[in-house]
């Protein structure tokens, strides 16, 4: 079974994460997948909203550590670039349905879409700091924006999990809904979104985001960074008391 399901129906675009014996995380292969997916929705004008979902149980737990290191992103090509790329410059709307967790770029994805409704089960975090890395997908210029410099503080430097009434809280979340209705309100939502005008929307959207400042310019900054920590002794001793589940030891 394809760990990445698309499928089209009445002009919405459905993205599931489909590995749930992993908790949904994501390889590069995965993330290859989802761009072109983001990709051939942009091209298809029958196209007017995609949805993002995970399995039943999570929406996902991140990178598969594993094969991020294994395959480390090598230059803006990579999949996971592409990825980011992709859902950072999506002219449609895009809706997100998280069931479960919603870890690292989990968390940060949803900072790129228009609406996103959690389920009562949703677990947020951004873990960066605590795996010895930096912030992705503009996320240290969008979540400050969106929740205040504070509680992004809070949340990307502590990289504590939160849950889905505090999400919608500070406004990560539109709606928090049953487990087993969440995927349906996204659905229905899209539908809706679908609808519409579609260069009205587009162009609505365009300008809502043209004033988040430098989205790209964020994200290239953060992969320089993100890149060389990525190979770094204290990341080699996170993820190994990641992996053995013992506390770290750093310096």
């Amino acid at each position: 079974m394809s760990e990445i399901v698309v499928q089209t129906s009445d002009g919405v675009l459905s993205i599931t994460i489909n590995r749930p014996d992993k908790k949904n995380a994501l390889t590069a292969a995965m993330y290859g997948a989802m761009a072109d997916a983001l990709d051939a929705g942009e091209a298809d004008a029958a196209v007017r909203a995609i949805v993002i979902a995970g399995a039943p149980g999570a929406f996902t737990a991140g990178n598969d550590l594993q094969d991020f290191l294994n395959n480390p992103p090598q230059g803006d090509n990579s999949p996971v670039f592409r990825f980011l790329r992709g859902i950072s410059t999506a002219s449609k709307p895009l809706v997100a349905a998280v069931t479960g967790v919603a870890v690292g770029v989990g968390s940060t994805m949803l900072l790129h879409c228009d609406l996103v409704y959690a389920a009562e089960s949703a677990k947020f975090s951004f873990p960066f700091v605590n795996l010895a890395l930096v912030p992705e997908a503009a996320s240290s210029l969008l979540l400050p924006r969106m929740v205040g410099y504070h509680k992004a503080a809070e949340m990307i430097l502590l990289g504590e999990p939160f849950d889905a009434a505090a999400a919608l809280a500070c406004g990560i979340a539109n709606a928090v809904c049953p487990d087993d209705r969440v995927v349906e309100t996204a659905m229905a939502t899209a539908r809706k979104l679908a609808a519409k005008p579609p260069t009205s929307l587009r162009l609505s959207k365009q300008l809502m985001k043209q004033a988040q400042n430098d989205v790209a310019g964020q994200m290239a900054a953060e992969g320089v960074h993100f890149k060389a920590q990525l190979t770094s002794a204290e990341a080699r001793e996170a993820m190994t008391a990641f992996f053995e589940k013992r506390p770290p030891k750093f310096g």
